[in-house]
């Protein structure tokens, strides 16, 4: 196709064209991150709830008072005031500043994470897109850039990594490496059993000896899902990544903010960025690694 032709020809048209559309997705990004916690909540409950009924336990449905909500229902709106948010209020990054951060109705500050996460899902989908280039690759690292960002986000916020985008992130990636778009299927295949089993493994361990969780079981799908994208081989660094970043910014919260070192810290966000490193960079550094250790011969 003509067009097509010319935005693979033309880097600076194919990257502007990935800028505009990553900001469009990093606002629905922001209501995933917000609504899908709530979903998976009301979800479980619904689970419990039928279970105990099952099991001759009624229990009453606060689910019929609860207003319907979805990905798509309701419309976005103020949280203080309720006020319904307008085309023009709700365009990427433009409509933060234009408003000076605040609802138009009430006045209201709004959050900072809006405009964090459309910016943060444009740059890093134009490195991402820059790195791959035009092509079917690139297409597909795009939406699990998206998808380590919501999920990045989400177990900020919450501590929770909800199946309902790491499972058909997984599932996509072993689809497509049967195509060897960025690894072969059994490679993939390897990596996600090994990526599931081996932080299952370390669960298990350290509340053998600690008596505490260590993760959640969140985190093993989420290294499972960047093992069947990128293969077994780049699990070893996607954990010494995720565990060093990690460790950092532990101590730096305990030494600086003075937190208790007995509030959990969540893992997922550390092991997203681990993976988008891998995702771009993960052979250059895997070779400079066995170049740094090999020496002279």
């Amino acid at each position: 196709m003509p067009v097509l032709d010319l935005i693979a020809g033309h880097l600076w048209l194919y990257l502007l064209i990935v800028a505009l559309l990553s900001l469009a997705v990093g606002s629905f990004l922001n209501v995933v991150v917000y609504r899908l916690p709530v979903m998976t909540l009301r979800q479980w409950r619904a689970d419990c709830r039928e279970l105990l009924a099952s099991e001759g336990t009624e229990l009453p449905d606060p689910g019929a008072a609860e207003e319907r909500l979805d990905l798509v229902t309701p419309r976005s709106r103020c949280p203080h005031c309720g006020h319904a948010i307008t085309a023009l209020e709700n365009i990427p990054v433009l409509s933060y500043v234009w408003l000076r951060g605040r609802c138009s109705a009430c006045g209201a500050h709004i959050s900072l994470q809006y405009p964090i996460v459309e910016s943060a899902t444009a740059l890093l989908s134009v490195i991402t897109a820059w790195s791959f280039g035009w092509g079917w690759p690139a297409a597909g690292a795009l939406i699990l850039t998206w998808g380590l960002i919501a999920l990045a986000v989400i177990d900020l916020r919450t501590q929770l990594l909800p199946d309902a985008i790491t499972l058909p992130l997984l599932w996509l990636g072993l689809l497509l490496n049967m195509a060897g778009l960025y690894t072969n299927l059994a490679t993939a295949v390897i990596g996600a059993t090994a990526g599931y089993l081996s932080l299952r493994l370390v669960y298990h361990l350290f509340k053998a000896l600690t008596g505490k969780e260590g993760m959640g079981f969140g985190d093993f799908k989420l290294l499972a899902m960047l093992g069947a994208w990128m293969g077994w081989q780049v699990l070893p660094l996607v954990v010494l990544l995720s565990s060093l970043v990690g460790a950092a910014v532990g101590v730096t919260l305990i030494l600086v903010r003075g937190q208790d070192r007995n509030v959990p810290i969540p893992y997922g966000p550390f092991l997203a960025a681990a993976g988008w490193l891998a995702l771009l960079w993960g052979d250059e550094m895997i070779r400079a690694y066995w170049g740094l250790t090999a020496g002279p011969v």
